[in-house]
């Protein structure tokens, strides 16, 4: 008989993607992130987006005051969203390498924030097999440098080689490091583009199949991210199954934290994160047991 420790409960946090508009107007700012997400949306966890800290990376001032602030409202940070880097699977070994070193600076600032990951991409330019390989390596360089810091080191799906969950899942076994995992996103499956949306006004040629991509993923997930486009009257996302996409987390026993990042336009990003939000607690409640 399962105790209730063991039954997955619904952890929400929000995505600093789902404001990233509001953010580049201006209208938000970065630093606020903790109290928005907390006052605006009730939501207690949080998931950076490196480009918005770009000038902060390596001052460690900076980020004592993000935890301050964080700690003060009672916000949790998760993990940082790490974004244009270098690429951690280019075939040419230097600027692997660099691609690597590159990514410590956010592991540095991602344990002082008190985060359990950052989440890196699977980009390069080669064959699939090439790409393949040097993300082992890279992952393993990168493994051990965060595994020193207590940080997991998350891959997404972001398009191309990464939208493809058999090949993540091939990559993580190999590399073999518990720090090492996934960070699936119900979003992004587009093999045939770089960054990989699957939003219909995206027109993606070719896309892997979202359940089954999440599912590939999601034995070796320290995250989730409920990607959100458009809803129907009812509250339903027009083109992921929630209910199908939930009950996979579920069934996988994942108890951690499932990120809202809305990403449509058709609603404004705060009513965008409230419906994610709205729709991920009405399902949940319904999921078989």
């Amino acid at each position: 008989m399962e105790t209730p420790a063991q039954t997955p409960t619904l952890n929400i946090s929000l995505a600093q993607w789902s404001i990233h508009r509001a953010i580049e107007n201006g209208a938000w700012h970065p630093e606020d992130f903790a109290a928005i997400a907390k006052n605006d949306f009730g939501i207690n966890a949080i998931e950076y987006v490196n480009s918005f800290y770009k000038d902060h990376a390596t001052d460690t001032a900076y980020w004592k005051m993000m935890k301050a602030k964080a700690d003060s409202l009672g916000v949790k940070s998760l993990l940082i969203m790490v974004d244009n880097e270098g690429d951690l699977g280019n075939p040419k070994e230097e600027e692997r390498s660099i691609a690597v070193t590159n990514h410590h600076k956010w592991v540095d600032a991602a344990k002082i924030l008190g985060c359990h990951s950052i989440r890196v991409n699977a980009f390069g330019d080669g064959t699939k097999e090439e790409v393949k390989a040097a993300m082992i390596t890279s992952l393993q360089e990168l493994g051990a440098y965060a595994g020193s810091k207590n940080i997991n080191v998350l891959i997404e799906n972001h398009g191309l080689f990464s939208a493809d969950g058999k090949w993540v899942a091939e990559v993580i076994t190999k590399v073999n490091l518990p720090n090492v995992g996934t960070l699936p996103d119900f979003g992004n499956w587009c093999t045939a583009a770089k960054w990989g949306s699957t939003e219909p006004s995206k027109d993606c040629k070719e896309a892997y199949d979202r359940y089954q991509g999440v599912g590939d993923m999601l034995p070796f997930a320290k995250g989730v991210s409920a990607k959100s486009y458009q809803f129907d009257e009812q509250g339903n996302e027009k083109i992921i199954d929630y209910t199908r996409m939930l009950q996979l987390v579920k069934d996988a026993g994942f108890n951690g934290y499932i990120g809202v990042e809305y990403e449509g336009d058709q609603l404004s990003e705060s009513e965008g994160i409230k419906a994610t939000k709205n729709l991920l607690e009405k399902t949940w409640q319904n999921l078989k047991p």
